[in-house]
């Protein structure tokens, strides 16, 4: 059980890692290889920038939750 919740744990934060370069900062992101920085919103991001500000969101709840759980199966063994 802890074998597979650390293999989960290194999964997630690589995938974490990867989205969160992938957000956009001062010269682009995601949103501008769509050509989301031509065609900007009133609301200020694009579709590709908010779905890929959630996913990022889900993916460090599931990484918070994952070290959680190994620091609750840590402490009982």
């Amino acid at each position: 059980m802890v074998l597979g919740f650390s293999i989960a744990l290194i999964v997630f934060s690589l995938l974490l890692m990867l989205l969160v370069l992938m957000h956009k900062g001062k010269g682009g992101g995601l949103s501008d290889m769509f050509g989301g920085g031509m065609s900007s919103s009133v609301g200020g991001s694009s579709v590709a920038e908010r779905n890929l500000d959630r996913i990022t969101v889900g993916l460090g709840l599931l990484w918070f939750t994952c070290i959680v759980v190994l620091g609750l199966l840590m402490k009982t063994n």
